[in-house]
């Protein structure tokens, strides 16, 4: 040990990161110093790999193709190296769009320790650099360095049947907003078009121009027979209603694929008021494993639910953050707003009450609510329950 820090003295390292390194000594049993640290910038077609010491000292620099011929390449360099200097190997992967998923398969087959890396932790190494540059190369040097300072709280890479599980609903529930957005975009199109046709009679027609009874009349009667030469608007309009259809059964087909999904990983999310099939999936979808956190304040931060606090001197006061899983924070926001919905749930709306009589604006009022429906989603998977509206859990 005392070999070991006069060492890390004599090697030029910032203070702070010095005493990350002798903390993480004292309360590990492996001692990071005999580490060598493999930190992967991941592309759809490329990765580029940068292995250093504990101290951010590059010792290797190697750019792969996505394949696993290339995968094994990488392994055996990192081996040699690691052999020659008699270090233990370690990855960090920064995999923002999941295209590192095979090598990071194939790493965890190979006995390697995985760690997961967040860009926003890579982004800061850069933004400590005097000149900050961004290349491949010097985002996989951030994220080695971002692992060695971080490394006892980096998630571990995992391949159990839940991650792969949530991974998929992440998938569906990606591919649902696409459609949704589409369909969306689809409806307003043919507003305008069933104007052109019809003026704004077409909305006496139906109550709802886009049910299934008024689609199978539209794909009939695109145009009134004043308009039946004008080929152009009818096919408009015939096209938009196909491709308003064939997104509707696309969405159904995912839904049936989520609620598979959902009833594997033998969850009750569902029973929480104002959370359905799609909010369920979204939040499974971002939280992954609840083994992952340790309490509902660790989970809320997680979400972005926990207010930040800035303070100075004798001014104490909390602010809103924008910090945390945005994709998260935005299905609770909705589980939030339906309980509070005439149709929501009765102590949601109490609670909201509750906090605006404290004195809270609406907007604190829901911030309230949101942060008390991820402890109640927080303990509904932790024990695999529903959700006990009688005990008002």
């Amino acid at each position: 040990m005392n070999t070991d820090l006069s060492l890390a003295k004599k090697t030029k390292v910032k203070g702070k990161q010095l005493k990350i390194i002798i903390k993480y000594m004292e309360t590990k049993e492996s001692n990071p110093i005999n580490f060598l640290y493999v930190g992967v910038d991941v592309h759809k077609d490329q990765h580029t790999a940068v292995a250093t010491n504990c101290f951010g000292q590059a010792l290797l620099e190697k750019e792969i193709n996505n394949s696993k011929e290339e995968f094994e390449k990488l392994v055996k360099g990192v081996k040699t190296l690691a052999e020659a200097k008699n270090l233990k190997v370690i990855f960090g992967l920064e995999d923002t769009s999941a295209y590192g998923q095979r090598l990071a398969r194939h790493l965890c087959q190979e006995n390697f320790p995985v760690k997961v890396v967040s860009p926003v932790l890579v982004d800061r190494e850069r933004r400590k650099l005097t000149h900050p540059e961004k290349s491949d190369s010097q985002d996989a040097l951030g994220v080695a360095k971002a692992l060695i300072s971080k490394i006892g709280t980096l998630p571990n890479f995992s391949i159990s049947k839940t991650n792969e599980i949530t991974k998929e609903l992440k998938d569906l529930v990606i591919d649902r907003e696409f459609l949704v957005k589409e369909q969306t975009r689809i409806k307003n199109q043919l507003h305008r078009l069933f104007h052109k046709a019809y003026n704004s009679e077409y909305r006496l027609k139906f109550k709802n121009p886009f049910a299934v009874r008024a689609l199978r009349y539209w794909l009939k009667n695109p145009v009134p027979a004043e308009l039946k030469e004008s080929l152009v608007l009818k096919n408009q309009i015939k096209r938009k209603v196909r491709r308003l259809k064939d997104i509707r059964k696309e969405v159904m087909e995912i839904e049936e694929e989520m609620n598979i999904l959902l009833n594997q990983m033998n969850q009750k999310l569902e029973t929480l008021n104002g959370c359905g099939l799609v909010s369920a999936s979204s939040v499974l979808a971002e939280i992954k494993n609840i083994d992952r956190f340790q309490s509902s304040s660790s989970l809320a931060k997680y979400g972005g639910l926990c207010p930040k606090e800035k303070s100075s001197g004798k001014s104490i006061k909390h602010i809103k953050t924008k910090s945390g899983n945005r994709r998260l924070n935005k299905a609770i926001h909705r589980i939030a707003l339906a309980q509070i919905g005439r149709q929501g749930n009765v102590y949601g709306k109490e609670y909201f009450k509750k906090k605006i009589a404290e004195g809270k604006n609406k907007a604190q009022a829901l911030c309230c609510l949101k942060r008390r429906i991820i402890n109640i989603i927080f303990a509904m998977l932790k024990h695999k329950t529903a959700y006990d509206y009688a005990a008002r859990c």
